[in-house]
């Protein structure tokens, strides 16, 4: 996908991916998740056409999209990092994990590095309690993160 999308294109591949979805029951979730698959986030635009194919209102759509932590309404880094949040991890450390990515990316939890590099979001619960602290980079979760393993893990993103 390029850099920039236009409205006009947002508009043309979105309410094609409503047209191959909507016969669905229930095809919000699938048709938002097909779009940020498409675009790697939902653009604006998306949401207007969305709603107008669907007959929802922009607002019952904006209200899905901001309710679930998948959706992202602006484009990530071109590398995202999830660090687990929930319990098992925290027992593990994954609090003090997210606060030594925080600080070596310099961003908080769902923000982009200025060079645009790295998103930093949160998660909960990548099933690998076991394996805790957890992590995803890039779609591929990551077990037993300690401090060091995540800092070759941000040095081999940022190369």
């Amino acid at each position: 996908m390029s850099l920039s999308v236009t409205s006009e294109e947002v508009t043309t591949r979105v309410g094609a991916i409503c047209d191959g979805l909507a016969g669905l029951e229930g095809p919000l979730l699938p048709i938002l998740h097909e779009v940020q698959e498409e675009f790697g986030f939902i653009p604006e635009g998306a949401l207007q056409t969305i709603a107008k194919k669907l007959n929802l209102s922009r607002a019952e759509v904006h209200g899905v999209a901001s309710f679930y932590h998948d959706f992202r309404t602006e484009k990530p880094g071109r590398h995202v990092i999830k660090i687990c949040r929930a319990e098992a991890c925290q027992a593990m450390g994954a609090d003090e994990l997210g606060n030594h990515a925080k600080r070596k990316l310099k961003v908080d939890w769902s923000e982009t590095t200025a060079n645009h590099n790295v998103t930093l979001e949160p998660v909960f619960c990548l099933g690998l309690c076991a394996c805790a602290p957890a992590a995803m980079v890039d779609g591929k979760v990551v077990g037993r993160v300690s401090k060091d393993r995540l800092d070759h893990i941000l040095n081999e993103v940022e190369s």
